[in-house]
């Protein structure tokens, strides 16, 4: 699938055109790469299958950044695999409109969810 971004996601600029692909033979788990560079990339998670719980809030200006109404929008966590083990960005989700491609990572303004969270306590 198509995702393009309305902007540049922290750190990737000037990138916005990707490709997201489910791993084979792991649920939820994605990867985002660039259309131009395809050795930038992103490991995402699904939300709903792997953090069922997480429901951040987004600004009414956030909620617009992908049009007004996202009724089946997908919700994606940036994973980053280590030796200590996975950790996901729960500060800054990447919310995805399946019917159109464009997505946005959005930087929660609440701080209640961290940059770098173990998976296995997210989960």
């Amino acid at each position: 699938m198509r995702a393009t971004f309305l902007s540049p996601p922290p750190g990737l600029a000037p990138f916005t055109d990707f490709r997201l692909e489910q791993v084979s033979g792991a649920e939820g788990l994605f990867t985002l790469v660039s259309a131009d560079r395809p050795e930038v990339r992103l490991f995402l998670l699904d939300a709903a299958t792997y953090l069922p719980d997480y429901s951040p809030h987004f600004s009414d200006a956030q909620r617009e950044a992908l049009g007004p109404e996202v009724p089946n929008a997908h919700l994606f966590v940036v994973a980053n695999p280590g030796s200590g083990g996975t950790t996901v960005n729960l500060a800054a989700p990447i919310v995805l409109d399946p019917a159109t491609g464009h997505c946005a990572q959005l930087i929660l303004e609440s701080g209640d969810y961290p940059l770098r969270a173990s998976l296995a306590q997210a989960a």
